[in-house]
């Protein structure tokens, strides 16, 4: 598994590329579990109240949180280009310009 990770604003956002051969998560709305390759990660948007209080580039934001959108892609480099773009798109849902946001892809080796 690959962990996408965003950083921007004094906040992180991190979510799960699941490769070739992983078992990706399988519950409702997950992709073709013959998807060799499955990005899972959270979704949120700012709202005027409510949500959870987050600091981001030292203002308090509040968000509310969607279910995440699990998406299946047939190579990895379509993937991590779709893990880039939504933890971008994530940021800039909460007001944080997407060239401020700093992208790092790991392997995570729970062994």
């Amino acid at each position: 598994m690959l962990l996408v990770r965003g950083e921007a604003g004094g906040t992180t956002l991190t979510g799960s590329l699941y490769e070739r051969g992983e078992r990706a998560p399988t519950f409702k709305g997950a992709p073709d579990e013959d998807a060799p390759y499955v990005w899972v990660c959270d979704e949120f948007y700012q709202v005027e109240s409510g949500g959870t209080a987050q600091v981001v580039s030292g203002k308090e934001v509040h968000v509310a949180f969607e279910t995440p959108m699990p998406r299946g892609f047939d190579t990895r480099e379509q993937a991590i280009d779709a893990a880039e773009e939504h933890i971008r798109t994530q940021f800039a849902r909460i007001g944080v310009d997407i060239d401020d946001v700093e992208i790092s892809v790991e392997k995570n080796d729970p062994q």
